[in-house]
């Protein structure tokens, strides 16, 4: 088998799986909460599981695709900024049912901002996973524009980013670790290919009363 002829079939069981684990959560979404703490907290873990597992799969994908060209944005409009962080609020509360999940929009933030919705949503559900996983309480989820930035940050109560994590991406380096090191490598290359006058999109991790999550698109 050629080489070629290889990747493409790494690619095609790849798409089987993560088409396997779509139909999964699909069936677990049919499953009802009790009221019961043993009965809903496992039933929020495994749908969590498998919409991390799958997004982890369409990362992977990408990246294959996007080989040495770099990530391409296909789809870049005019978008509600406001309904777009309602959006990630709604599918945060479906995925774990008794986590708070808390909005801000920043009064300086227009009514619309130019960027790839489909594309930052699946940077930023990286984030949003992480902090659905490990939040105590609750998560934040705000957008604020400073320096001509559009600053999307997801934030909770967790015990914060292990120091290694946070200076791998402050030098823009890649991770060893098999999930979070992908997720991570995938919303930096996203945020990257959001160019506008000379500025160019980025990643931002730190530690503040827990994990903060942040995207800025120019």
């Amino acid at each position: 088998m050629s080489d070629l002829a290889e990747q493409d079939l790494y690619a095609a069981l790849l798409h089987e799986v993560k088409n396997n684990l779509v139909l999964m959560a699909i069936t677990l979404d049919r499953v009802p909460h009790l009221d019961d703490e043993g009965h809903d907290q496992p039933l929020d873990e495994a749908r969590l599981l498998c919409q991390r597992t799958s997004e982890r799969l369409i990362q992977a994908l990408m990246i294959y695709r996007g080989g040495q060209h770099g990530m391409l944005l296909n789809a870049v409009d005019a978008y509600s900024t406001e309904d777009f962080i309602s959006e990630m609020a709604l599918q945060a509360r479906s995925l774990r049912s008794k986590l708070q999940v808390e909005t801000a929009v920043a009064a300086n933030v227009p009514a619309i901002w130019f960027f790839d919705r489909n594309l930052l949503e699946i940077a930023l559900i990286n984030g949003l996973h992480n902090s659905i996983a490990y939040a105590r309480e609750k998560i934040r989820i705000s957008a604020r524009v400073e320096d001509g930035m559009l600053c999307i940050a997801i934030e909770d109560d967790s015990e914060g980013y292990p120091p290694h994590i946070l200076q791998a991406v402050a030098d823009d380096k890649p991770l060893n670790s098999s999930g979070t090191g992908l997720g991570l490598r995938f919303a930096s290359l996203i945020a990257k290919a959001h160019k506008n006058d000379g500025r160019t999109g980025s990643l931002h991790l730190r530690n503040q009363d827990g994990a903060v999550f942040e995207i800025r698109v120019p």
